[in-house]
C-alpha cells in the first residue's frame, strides 16, 4: 500500500486536497471518483525518515479531551471529517497521537467508518470512546457525542485526581517515616551503642530493644530489601490472576475507611459511564458489557457481568442490581424510578452527580482524619527511638550526681 497525495474539485466546484492509502494510482483515482470528486492531481508521498526510539511518549487523557472537544467544534462548524483530522494531526504537540490521528485520517480516507478506524487504536481510545462514536455516526450527531464524551473524561479525570489526593498525602508521611527511622537505625544508633559500650554497665531495656533492631538492620538490610521486594512482587503477581485481583479487590470493598471511599467511586464510575453510553444511543447490554469491563474492581465487574446476564433473560436493571449486595439500596431504587419513568439516562447522571460530590466530601474527611493519626504514629515511633537512647545518659547524670 502506497499514500498519495491528491487534489480535486467536488461537483460544486470545490477545491479539496488530502491523503489516502492505496495499491496502485489508478486504485487512488477510482476512489476519488467514487467519492464524486474530480481528480486534478495525484503523487506519491515523500516517504519521511523514521527513527524508531525505544520508548513513545503515552496519550494521556487531557490530549483527548482537547482533541474531541476541538473536533467536536469543528464537525459543528460543517467542516469534513478527514479536513478535521487533518487539521488535528498537524496541531496536536504529543507526536506518538499525531502519527495515531493520521492513520485515523487515512483508513477513513480509505473509506474506513470513523469509528472503525478508532478500534485500530485500543490503547487510546477504549470501548466506550469507540462505541459512542459509533452511535454517534449511526445517528449522525457525532457532533453532540464528541461533546458528552470531552465532558465525561473531564470528569473522568476529576475523579482520578481525587483518588490520587486521598492517597498522596499518607503515601508520602509513610515513606518519610520509614526513611527517617532507617536512617536512624542504620547510621545514627551505632554511634550511641558504640558510646555506651565504652561506659559499660547494663543498658535500660527500651535502649536495648533499639540497639538489637538496629544491629538486626546492619547486618541484615540487603536481606531486608530482597525480601521487600520479593513480597511485592508476589502480590502484584497474585494479583494478577483473578482469584487474587477478586480477593483483594473484595478486601478494597470490605476496608473501615477506604472500603466506604472505594465503593463511591465505583459506583460514580458505573452510573456516569452507564448513563453517558444510554444517552448516547449504546444499546443497555452493551453498555454494561463496557462498564464491566472499565470497571477497575473485580467484584464490581462480575457484579456487572451477572447484571448483564439477568437483562438478557428479561429482567430489569434494578433488580438483579440489588441481588448482587455491591451498589448501595439507595442507588438501586433511584435506577429502579428511572427505568419506570423512562428516564434511565438522566437519572444515572444525577447519581453520578451526587457520588461525585460524595467522593470528594470523603476525601477530605479521609485527609484530615489521617493527618494528626499519621502525625501521632511518626512522633510516637521516633520519640521511642530519641528516648532510648538518651535513656543511658540520664542514668549516667544520675549516677555521677
Amino acid at each position: 500500500m502506497e499514500t498519495y497525495v491528491w487534489t480535486g474539485r467536488t461537483r460544486d466546484g470545490k477545491r479539496q486536497k488530502g491523503e489516502m492509502t492505496a495499491k496502485s494510482k489508478d486504485e487512488a483515482i477510482s476512489t476519488l471518483r467514487k467519492q464524486n470528486i474530480l481528480v486534478t492531481s495525484v503523487s506519491t508521498r515523500t516517504k519521511k525518515l523514521n527513527i524508531n526510539l525505544p520508548f513513545k511518549a503515552s496519550v494521556k487523557d487531557k490530549d483527548i479531551v482537547v482533541f474531541t472537544r476541538q473536533f467536536a467544534t469543528m464537525i459543528d462548524a460543517g467542516l469534513p471529517l478527514i479536513q478535521c483530522l487533518d487539521i488535528l494531526a498537524k496541531q496536536t504537540e504529543n507526536k506518538t497521537f499525531a502519527s495515531s490521528i493520521n492513520d485515523i485520517r487515512q483508513d477513513v480516507e480509505a473509506g474506513s467508518t470513523y469509528a472503525d478506524a478508532l478500534r485500530k487504536h485500543p490503547k487510546i481510545f477504549n470501548d466506550l470512546y469507540v462505541n459512542m462514536v459509533a452511535a454517534g455516526e449511526l445517528g449522525g450527531i457525532l457532533d453532540t457525542i464528541l461533546n458528552r464524551l470531552s465532558k465525561y473524561i473531564e470528569k473522568s479525570i476529576k475523579l482520578k485526581r481525587q483518588i490520587k489526593s486521598a492517597m498522596a498525602y499518607p503515601s508520602t508521611i509513610v515513606a518519610v517515616a520509614v526513611v527517617v527511622i532507617v536512617v536512624l537505625l542504620v547510621w545514627v544508633i551505632p554511634i550511641f551503642a558504640k558510646m555506651f559500650t565504652d561506659f559499660g554497665g547494663v543498658l535500660p531495656a527500651p535502649t536495648r530493644m533499639v540497639i538489637g533492631a538496629s544491629d538486626f538492620m546492619q547486618h541484615n538490610i540487603l536481606i531486608i530489601i530482597g525480601a521487600v521486594g520479593l513480597i511485592i512482587f508476589g502480590l502484584n503477581r497474585y494479583y494478577k490472576t483473578p482469584s487474587g485481583r477478586r480477593t483483594v479487590d473484595r478486601l478494597a470493598l470490605r476496608l473501615p475507611i477506604f472500603g466506604l471511599l472505594v465503593r463511591k467511586i465505583a459506583v460514580a464510575k458505573f452510573t456516569r459511564t452507564l448513563g453517558t453510553l444510554i444517552s448516547s444511543g449504546v444499546p443497555i447490554l452493551d453498555g454494561l458489557d463496557i462498564v464491566a469491563k472499565t470497571a477497575g474492581n473485580k467484584v464490581v465487574e462480575e457484579a456487572l457481568v451477572a447484571t448483564r446476564q439477568s437483562i438478557s433473560e428479561g429482567k430489569t436493571l434494578a433488580e438483579p442490581l440489588e441481588q448482587t449486595q455491591v451498589f448501595p439500596p439507595m442507588v438501586v431504587q433511584m435506577i429502579a424510578v428511572g427505568e419506570t419513568t423512562g428516564a434511565l439516562d438522566a437519572m444515572l447522571s444525577k447519581i453520578a452527580d451526587f457520588y461525585d460530590e460524595e467522593v470528594d466530601s470523603t476525601v477530605s474527611t479521609l485527609t484530615s482524619l489521617l493527618e494528626p493519626m499519621l502525625m501521632i504514629f511518626l512522633g510516637i515511633v521516633i520519640g521511642f527511638i530519641v528516648v532510648a537512647m538518651y535513656l543511658p545518659i540520664f542514668k549516667l547524670a544520675g549516677t555521677i550526681g
